[in-house]
C-alpha cells in the first residue's frame, strides 16, 4: 500500500541563536517516522523556516512538539526581526504530498490545532484551507497587527481563536495553523542579462500580469479606474508569483517564480509559458533550477506532458519520465539534477522499504533459492504477475511506435500507461507479502505468560494471518487486471510481438494461481470462518477467470503465429 505523506513547514519567531534552533529540531526527529528536510534560518528576519515529511500522525505528533518546545524557548516580548509575526511558532501550515487528498490534511490540521488547543496555553487560528470562515483564510488578515496587537484582537469578539483560550500568552503570542497546496519555487533561465527583458517575461507569466497603459507598455500613461487605481492586464499562468532577476553568479537572467498552486499552474505550464514570452521577446529559454524540493507527481505530470507533445507513448516507466522531464526543462543545464535528493519521496525512501525489489536478478533468486523462508511464494508470484504485465505494457509501447501506426499513437498509450500501473502495484507487493510473513513470525514470539498476555498474542496472530492472507489476495487481484492488457495487446497488438503478450498471459494466470496457493495456506489456522469461507470463494472465482482468460489469449496468439 502507498503511503500518505505531508509535508509540515512550521515558521520559527528565532533565527539568530542555533541552541534554541537545535533543540525544536530535536523534538520533531524525536519521533519515529518523521524525516527532517531542512532547516532554514535567518538572521536579518529573525526566523527560522524548517521542513520534514511523513505520514500524517507522526507529522502531527512532532509538529506538536516542536510548537511546544517553541514556546517553552522563545520569549516573544523580547523577539524582533524583519518579518511580520505574531508567536513562538508563528505559521505551521500542512501540505499534502502523496496520496493524500486537501480535505484529509485540514483534517489533521484540525487535529493538531484541537490537540495543542486542549494542552497548550495559546490561541490557535487556521488559515487557508483550514480556515474556520472566509475571513480567516488569508495568513496576513489573521496576523494584521503582529504579536503586539494581540492582547487588543484577543479582547474582540471577531478574533476569538478556534482552538485554545481566548487570553493573550505573553511568551508564546499566538499560532496560526494551515493547510495548503505545495508551494514550488521554480526559476526558468534566459540568454540575456538583462533585467528588465527578464522582468518583461514575468509579467506576461504571472498572475498579477502588469500595471496597464496606454500607447507605449513601457513609457505610456498609466490606465486607472473611476476611483484611481490602476488597472492591470493579467499574465497568463493563475497561482504564479513572479520576478525577473540577474544570478552574478551564472552570469544570466531568470525568471523567479512561486508557483502557489500546482494543481492551477504545473511546473510544465509556467515553463511553457516563459518560452513562449521569451521567444516573442527575441529572447531563448535555455534551462530552468527548481529551488528547494519537489513531490513526484509534479516530475512525472511534466514526463507526460512533453512525451504528448512528441505524440509518444506516456506508458513508460518512471524512471523514464522523471528523465524526460528533466532533459525537457533543462533542469541540469546550471547543476546536475539528482532525483533522489530533489523528490520528496525519494528523499524520504529508505533502503529497507524495498529491500527485496534493491535486488539486482541473481541476487533476488540467490536470496529466494536460500535457507530463508522469505522471500516465498507470494512474493514471487507477485514478481512474475509484474512480469506479465511489464511484456504487455512492452507490446503496447511498439504498437505506439509502429511505424504506419502514428495515428494510433494515443490509443496504444492509454493501454500501456494501465499496464505500468498493474506492474508498479505487483512490484510493491512483492515486499509487502515478505513484510506480511515477518508480521506472522513477529506476533508468534510476543510473550504468552499470563492470560492477558496469551490473548494479546492470540489477537496479534489472527491479525498477522489475515493480513498474510490479505497481500497475496491482492496479488490475485492486480494479476487478473493485466489480463485486460493483455487480451487488447493479443487482439490488436504489433503483431510481430504477438508472442510476448502470449507470454505474458501465461505469467498473468501463473501469478494469479500462485498467490491462491498463499491464499489458502494462511486460512489453514485462521479461527473467522466467516472471513476464511468469504475470501476463499472470492479467490477461487478468480483463479477459474484466470483460466479461461489464459486459454483465450493463446488461441488468439496461435492463430497468429
Amino acid at each position: 500500500m502507498a503511503k500518505q505523506l505531508i509535508e509540515c513547514v512550521p515558521n520559527f519567531s528565532e533565527g539568530r541563536d542555533m541552541g534554541i534552533i537545535k533543540q525544536i529540531t530535536d523534538a520533531i526527529e524525536s519521533v519515529e517516522g518523521v524525516k527532517l528536510l531542512d532547516v532554514d534560518p535567518g538572521k536579518a528576519t529573525n526566523r527560522t523556516v524548517v521542513t520534514f515529511v511523513g505520514e500524517p500522525e507522526p507529522v502531527i505528533q512532532a509538529a506538536y512538539l516542536a510548537i511546544e518546545k517553541a514556546a517553552e524557548l522563545i520569549d516573544m516580548s523580547k523577539q524582533k526581526g524583519e518579518h511580520p509575526r505574531m508567536g513562538a511558532t508563528d505559521v505551521c501550515p500542512l501540505i499534502p504530498i502523496a496520496d493524500i487528498t486537501m480535505e484529509e490534511t485540514v483534517e489533521w490540521a484540525h487535529k493538531l490545532g484541537k490537540m495543542a488547543g486542549e494542552r497548550l496555553s495559546i490561541p490557535f487560528y487556521m488559515y487557508e484551507s483550514a480556515a474556520t470562515r472566509p475571513e480567516r483564510r488569508n495568513l496576513a488578515t489573521i496576523r494584521a497587527g503582529e504579536y503586539e496587537g494581540l492582547p487588543q484582537k484577543l479582547q474582540d469578539a471577531n478574533w476569538r481563536p478556534d482552538y485554545g483560550p481566548a487570553q493573550f500568552n505573553a511568551q508564546a503570542g499566538a499560532t496560526a495553523i494551515g493547510a495548503r497546496d505545495f508551494l514550488v519555487a521554480y526559476n526558468v533561465n534566459l540568454n540575456t542579462t538583462s533585467v528588465r527583458r527578464a522582468n518583461s517575461v514575468a509579467f506576461d507569466v504571472r498572475e498579477q500580469g502588469r500595471v496597464k497603459r496606454k500607447g507605449d507598455p513601457i513609457t505610456g500613461s498609466v490606465v486607472r479606474d473611476k476611483e484611481g487605481n490602476a488597472l492591470r492586464e493579467p499574465g497568463a499562468c493563475k497561482a504564479v508569483k513572479g520576478i525577473g532577476w540577474y544570478i552574478e553568479e551564472y552570469g544570466i537572467a531568470q525568471i523567479s517564480m512561486n508557483l502557489t498552486d500546482i494543481n492551477v499552474t504545473p511546473l510544465h505550464k509556467a515553463f511553457e509559458e516563459c518560452r513562449k514570452s521569451a521567444n516573442r521577446r527575441g529572447l531563448r529559454v535555455t534551462g530552468s533550477e527548481l529551488v528547494g524540493l519537489v513531490p513526484l507527481r509534479v516530475m512525472l505530470e511534466t514526463g507526460r506532458y512533453f512525451l504528448e507533445k512528441q505524440q509518444r507513448s506516456t506508458g513508460v516507466s518512471e524512471s523514464e519520465l522523471i528523465k524526460i522531464a528533466i532533459k525537457s526543462l533543462g533542469l541540469d543545464e546550471l547543476s546536475p539534477f539528482d532525483p533522489a535528493q530533489k523528490i520528496i519521496e525519494y528523499k524520504l525512501k529508505s533502503l529497507n522499504d524495498e529491500p527485496l525489489l534493491g535486488m539486482d536478478l541473481r541476487a533476488f533468486a540467490d536470496e529466494t533459492a536460500s535457507e530463508s523462508p522469505a522471500p516465498g511464494g507470494g512474493s514471487i508470484s507477485a514478481y512474475v504477475g509484474a512480469l506479465g504485465a511489464s511484456l504487455a505494457t512492452m507490446v503496447a509501447n511498439l504498437s505506439a511506435h509502429k511505424r504506419g501506426w502514428d495515428a494510433r499513437w494515443e490509443e496504444f498509450s492509454q493501454w500501456a500507461e494501465k499496464g505500468q500501473q498493474v506492474k508498479d502495484a505487483l512490484l510493491r507487493l512483492v515486499d509487502e507479502d515478505t513484510k506480511a510473513f515477518n508480521g506472522i513470525i513477529a506476533a508468534f514470539r510476543l510473550p504468552k505468560g499470563s492470560e492477558e498476555e496469551k490473548a494479546a498474542r492470540a489477537a496479534a496472530i489472527e491479525q498477522a494471518t489475515k493480513n498474510a492472507i490479505e497481500v497475496p489476495f491482492q496479488i490475485m487481484e492486480r494479476s487478473l487486471e493485466s489480463f485486460e492488457v493483455i487480451e487488447a495487446m493479443a487482439a490488436i497488438g504489433n503483431p510481430n510481438s504477438i508472442s510476448d503478450a502470449g507470454v505474458g498471459a501465461l505469467c498473468a494466470r501463473a501469478a494469479v494461481r500462485g498467490a491462491y496457493l498463499n491464499v489458502k495456506i494462511n486460512t489453514a489456522d485462521l479461527k473467522d470462518e466467516k472471513y476464511v469461507a468469504n475470501i476463499l470463494a472470492k479467490a477461487e472465482k478468480m483463479v477459474k477467470k484466470a483460466d479461461k482468460k489464459e486459454k483465450k489469449v493463446l488461441k488468439v496468439v496461435e492463430g497468429k503465429l
